[in-house]
């Protein structure tokens, strides 16, 4: 993966909005797939992909405990 990906976890970041969590699983499926922008006939899996991943971005950063504080 690409160095600029953003942690999205304290300590690094305070909060992580839904934009925060869609732009990282852009990012990650822009990358697994080769696309920037899929072709028309590829746009529905690519965008189910994208929600796919920030809802399991959302249920891990809920579930994470981090020592000191709460992960999100």
């Amino acid at each position: 993966m690409c160095r600029s990906i953003k942690t999205l976890r304290l300590p690094y970041a305070e909060a992580v909005t839904e934009d925060d969590m869609r732009a990282a699983a852009l990012q990650y499926v822009r990358k697994i797939s080769g696309f920037r922008r899929p072709a028309a006939h590829n746009a529905e899996a690519f965008d189910k992909a994208v929600e796919a991943i920030a809802a399991a971005t959302g249920e891990l950063l809920d579930a994470l405990e981090v020592r000191g504080g709460v992960a999100r």
